[in-house]
């Protein structure tokens, strides 16, 4: 059973724009991730750390948006990030810390 798709928009303490994901990011719902990154103006912190999946639509939309993310994640995604080749493209950190909540920069 797949875990459904969550964007939660917010802001950190110095008004950085942060897009909280949960679930599974795959070709059923990658249309919503790059919705909610067009919605938003200017730079954005991508917080993957409760992505469970993550297919080739979902790095499409990542690729795409890559010029303005910034991208935090857990170390099962960082073999995805690395060999697709996003990290030499955007930061891509955090691998190790806690998951940000909208509202709190890391």
């Amino acid at each position: 059973m797949t875990t459904p798709l969550t964007l939660t928009p917010g802001r950190g303490p110095d008004g950085t724009a942060i897009l909280k994901v949960v679930g599974e990011i795959d070709m059923s719902n990658a249309t919503a991730l790059t919705a909610a990154l067009d919605d938003v103006d200017g730079r954005v912190l991508v917080d993957l750390t409760e992505v469970e999946y993550l297919d080739s639509a979902g790095l499409s939309v990542l690729f795409e948006h890559a010029d303005r993310i910034e991208v935090v994640a857990t170390a099962l995604l960082a073999p995805v990030l690395t060999f697709s080749g996003l990290s030499a493209m955007t930061t891509v950190r955090g691998l190790e810390d806690d998951p940000v909540e909208p509202g709190r920069h890391p």
